[in-house]
């Protein structure tokens, strides 16, 4: 076991770097099961799990949360399992993070795979003061998650999952992260990215349109982009069969 993450797989014996799974602003690793159930049987994973998002106790200063800390979280779980250099798969703020990980240590990244992402967030600062708001005008994250859950595109069964993992999170510490997440500007940094990237979009995500995803593929050089139908902005958790066939397929050809 890792402070910080939630693993599975062999340890040892892989010459394949781990794949690292990040959740969203939203979420907690355990956003990630799916994943780590089929994958785990012969491939190392870690679903990492970011500062201030509930599980983790006592919860940190919220002023310890930015998107240079998380990346950090990142590289922590992966100085611990001894790796080099690792897949990281992240979605909406997991992407963000992975930006922010290629602009600090671009040599720890083997591949990306970007679900539900943005280089840049339209009118980011406003978007999140909006979010802010809500949050604190609440003042109770459960009753936010259910708010903001209805927004999501979410499958009936993924509602109260969704409610469950928005509740376990501090509203201070939600507020820090709510700002890493939509007020970063990766634009420029898309082109300079070599390694193989798959970017995912789901068809029903109003959170991160299409075009979110089409300006990250166009701004990387032989990047991917895949729809996938009947998902919303969590596609690795909303179509998991899907997701995991899709990845799977990546991994392998990014071998």
């Amino acid at each position: 076991m890792i402070a910080g993450a939630r693993l599975c797989g062999p340890l040892n014996g892989s010459a394949r770097p781990p794949t690292l799974f990040v959740h969203g602003v939203g979420s907690t690793a355990a956003i990630w099961d799916y994943q780590l159930d089929h994958f785990g049987a012969d491939r190392l994973c870690a679903a990492v799990e970011l500062r201030g998002n509930g599980t983790l106790k006592p919860d940190p200063d919220p002023l310890a949360i930015d998107r240079r800390a998380y990346a950090q979280d990142v590289l922590a779980v992966a100085d611990a399992l001894e790796a080099n250099r690792f897949v990281l798969v992240g979605c909406s703020l997991g992407g963000v993070v992975a930006f922010e990980l290629w602009r600090r240590s671009p040599e720890r990244v083997a591949a990306m795979v970007l679900i539900g992402a943005f280089a840049r967030y339209p009118d980011g600062e406003r978007y999140a003061d909006e979010i802010c708001a809500q949050a604190r005008e609440m003042g109770d994250m459960r009753a936010f998650g259910e708010l903001r859950a209805a927004k999501l595109g979410l499958p009936p069964a993924r509602l109260r999952e969704t409610i469950e993992q928005y509740g376990c999170k501090s509203v201070e510490c939600f507020l820090a992260s709510t700002r890493a997440t939509w007020t970063g500007d990766y634009v420029d940094l898309l082109s300079t990215i070599d390694v193989p990237v798959l970017v995912a979009h789901g068809e029903h995500d109003s959170v991160a349109p299409l075009e979110r995803s089409q300006e990250i593929a166009s701004g990387i050089r032989g990047a991917r982009l895949v729809s996938l139908p009947d998902a919303g902005h969590v596609v690795n958790a909303d179509a998991p069969a899907r997701f995991n066939a899709m990845l799977e397929e990546f991994l392998a050809d990014s071998r």
